[in-house]
């Protein structure tokens, strides 16, 4: 299968990222290891997580979704297959939070011992830390690459503002740089990533690795109207999409996925794969069958005129 590179990293990967939010989440331990396998089955081998999956669920308290593909990767003795990457930053409990060198250095041993493994291939920062100076978040990312704990480091929800001090921080001291980005960006969510973002990781080799590659599943054309969406996990933020705009961009998906033998779900993942200087999509599954959706998308190739359809009905 065809491969990309992360930026400068070195790191290649297949050209879908999987998920890993929904792993103890609504894919138990046992769904979850039946995708890892078939994932890296069919060749794929990125899978994106967080210290913080899955936080927000009643009794968890962070660190599960880490925890399941550790026990995956052990079972199936995996770790040399796969590609992982992490994320530090977002609030886990009192004092257990943030870019500090101090939280950083704890954080990723706890990931580390979580995932049963010796080191992180990409550790990203999920969310900017305005308390703590760049080059310090910076100079703490640089001894966990020293110490072969971290091979690279990239950013998650950072602001073109934020990006790009902290790519000229890194610069100007020297400092291991954010070779990655993940930013929201999916045919629902195109506006704040294109105007700004996308130029400035195209001009300084950054590497997009978008998340809600399927808008919470919005894309996938399962939800055709309001009702649909009700008592969903994710009845929030499908509710976002749930209007006019919303309906047109599913209209267009079904149109250019009958004309191509495919599923709306295959043309949102392939649509997102034509657009510069991303890499790779993450999204997530929670069966086999969405799963095997999603892999069908990352090899789709889409045609200018399903493009241009594509584009036109998802302009905001």
């Amino acid at each position: 299968m065809e491969r990309v590179t992360l930026g400068g990293t070195g790191l290649s990967i297949a050209p879908l990222m999987f998920g890993g939010n929904v792993f103890g989440w609504t894919a138990d331990e046992a769904m979850s290891f039946r995708l890892l396998d078939a994932f890296v089955d069919a060749g794929f081998n990125a899978i994106d997580t967080a210290d913080v999956y899955s936080r927000w669920v009643p009794g968890h308290v962070g660190g599960e979704s880490e925890t399941i593909i550790g026990a995956w990767m052990k079972a199936r003795g995996a770790r040399h297959r796969v590609v992982i990457a992490t994320k530090v930053g977002m609030e886990l409990g009192p004092d257990r939070t943030g870019l500090s060198p101090r939280w950083i250095a704890q954080s990723v041993e706890d990931s580390l011992k979580r995932l049963g493994t010796d080191h992180i291939d990409l550790y990203q920062a999920h969310r900017p830390d305005p308390s703590v100076p760049i080059a310090e978040t910076l100079g703490a990312f640089q001894r966990l690459i020293e110490q072969g704990k971290v091979r690279a480091i990239g950013a998650s929800n950072y602001d073109v503002t934020q990006l790009a001090e902290a790519l000229d921080v890194a610069e100007a001291q020297g400092l291991p740089r954010y070779a990655t980005l993940q930013p929201k960006y999916n045919l629902m969510d195109r506006a704040e990533f294109e105007a700004a973002l996308q130029p400035l990781c195209v001009a300084r080799n950054v590497a997009v690795i978008p998340f809600y590659g399927v808008a919470a599943g919005f894309l996938t054309g399962k939800y055709r109207s309001a009702s649909d969406i009700e008592g969903r996990p994710r009845a929030k933020a499908l509710a976002a999409y749930a209007n006019d705009r919303g309906w047109r961009v599913i209209a267009a998906l079904d149109a250019v996925a009958a004309r191509f033998r495919a599923t709306p779900v295959e043309v949102a993942i392939a649509w997102l794969r034509t657009r510069p200087a991303l890499a790779a999509p993450i999204a997530s599954a929670t069966s086999p069958d969405q799963l095997a959706a999603l892999l069908r998308g990352a090899t789709l190739s889409l045609d200018a005129e399903a493009l241009a359809a594509l584009e036109a009905a998802s302009a905001e």
